[in-house]
């Protein structure tokens, strides 16, 4: 049998571990290893043959798991995944993204591709403290301003000066940085020592997705959600600045689809909300719940709420001299929006600073969806909320 075809390398994710170890030796050609698969075959790897088999000179199949990346899916081929999170996503549901090329589902919630093997990373090396905390959000539900008001408000001893505040040289997302976003994000390790305790981190992690550490310590968790309506809104225009030029922008009636669905980054909204929501009923001492729209309707009682719960309560001199005022105003989205770093830097990660900050207000959503589609996401709150004691 003589044939002169190419070695074709195969179109899904090889895995030399997958082949019988004598598929695996170094120099076989496809033809023969086709041929091989096909014959009786016992324990030494003899092959019965009909006859000789005259195969002509080729350079080898590599069937090593350095694929190249044609061969890939597009979604395959991001840089930074290891082979587990490969092998992971094709083991995953998977749908079109809003920005990323795809979203792959993992313990019940949607990532796109470079966050999930941040993720995967994260739930491997990160090791919580005791002191720590955490601050967790969905996409676009108050994320940056929780950073800047729980930031100044556990240093403000350290920087009691508002006019030379870290706040005014740095981004929020700088000072408190995200684990699988940021730390974690490509696969790389975190070097945690230079952190001080105690350690601020934020995360879009789902609970069912916290690491172990996480779970078994006694850090503290301060959860921040925000009215679905006004979040899907917040996060449609924040994701059509994400894309790049030829992408052009995402139509408000397919993402709105998406997010009803559940498809949507650290979505479902709700499954993602109400596992925080049951946590703060279960263990109040360790997850503290706040809503956007209560900070932005009593910001004095609920800055206070949350320094009780870090341990961190003003003292009554504190809030004669006005510290609680100075924080809230260090932390207003007027103030930290029109920051220069906030106008003109951009993250390590390639967004711009402004991009965070659009309106910062509760209600838009009025301004952008139909009567119909306000109607669907209470209707599917109320769904999915009900008997739970949570609602917007």
């Amino acid at each position: 049998m003589t044939t002169t075809e190419s070695c074709s390398l195969p179109t899904v994710l090889p895995d030399p571990v997958s082949l019988p170890n004598y598929l695996q030796e170094e120099g076989h050609k496809q033809q023969c290893e086709e041929l091989i698969s096909s014959m009786p075959t016992e324990k030494d790897c003899y092959c019965q043959a009909s006859k000789a088999i005259t195969v002509p000179t080729l350079e080898p199949c590599s069937l090593s798991n350095d694929l190249p990346p044609v061969s890939l899916p597009k979604y395959l081929q991001v840089e930074g995944l290891t082979q587990e999170c490969r092998q992971l996503i094709l083991s995953l549901p998977t749908e079109k993204g809003w920005v990323a090329s795809h979203l792959h589902q993992y313990q019940g919630f949607w990532h796109n591709t470079r966050q999930l093997q941040g993720v995967l990373t994260c739930q491997n090396h990160f090791q919580a403290q005791d002191p720590d905390v955490l601050l967790v959000t969905t996409p676009k539900s108050g994320t940056t301003w929780l950073k800047a008001i729980v930031f100044a408000l556990m240093n403000r001893v350290q920087y009691p000066n508002p006019e030379n505040h870290p706040l005014l040289a740095e981004n929020p997302h700088v000072l408190v940085p995200f684990l699988e976003l940021g730390l974690y994000i490509d696969s790389q390790v975190a070097d945690l020592t230079t952190f001080t305790s105690p350690r601020l981190f934020g995360t879009h992690l789902p609970i069912n997705s916290l690491p172990d550490s996480v779970k078994n310590s006694a850090c503290k968790l301060v959860y921040l959600c925000r009215n679905p309506k006004d979040t899907f809104v917040s996060l449609w225009h924040f994701t059509n600045k994400l894309r790049i030029n030829n992408m052009g922008d995402n139509s408000l009636e397919e993402t709105f689809d998406k997010f009803s669905r559940g498809v949507s980054l650290c979505g479902p909204f709700w499954d993602h909300v109400l596992g925080y929501w049951k946590e703060s009923l279960e263990k109040p001492q360790r997850v503290l719940f706040l809503k956007y729209e209560e900070i932005k309707e009593q910001p004095k009682a609920q800055l206070m709420r949350l320094a009780q719960f870090l341990g961190r309560p003003f003292t009554p001199e504190e809030e004669t001299s006005g510290a609680v005022d100075g924080i809230l105003k260090l932390c207003s989205f007027d103030n930290l929006s029109n920051l220069e770093v906030n106008k003109t830097r951009k993250l390590s990660s390639g967004e711009d600073c402004k991009a965070f900050f659009r309106r910062g207000e509760v209600g838009d959503a009025k301004n952008h969806l139909t009567p119909h589609m306000m109607e669907k996401l209470d209707q599917i709150t109320e769904e999915k909320l009900h008997g739970f004691g949570l609602t917007f």
